[in-house]
């Protein structure tokens, strides 16, 4: 039951990073033209926004999780 609590602590861990971290962004370039020695790129930028009520959720289920590894333990 030990893996429990461990799987309890990284929820923890990623539920309070969801809640630190509210949005995060990153850059994606694809080629445009690729003939021969000519090449032409382009830059796409991404948002990706993280639900605070879904960082919740997952931080009070590690609670959980550790609170019943513990007491099977």
């Amino acid at each position: 039951m030990r893996n429990i609590m461990y799987l309890g602590i990284l929820l923890v861990v990623l539920g309070v990073a969801g809640i630190g971290i509210n949005h995060f962004s990153y850059t994606e370039t694809k080629p445009l033209i690729n003939a021969g020695p000519l090449q032409v790129n382009t830059q796409e930028e991404h948002y990706f926004s993280i639900p605070l009520v879904g960082s919740i959720v997952v931080l009070l289920a590690g609670v959980g999780l550790i609170i019943a590894g513990r007491k099977s333990a």
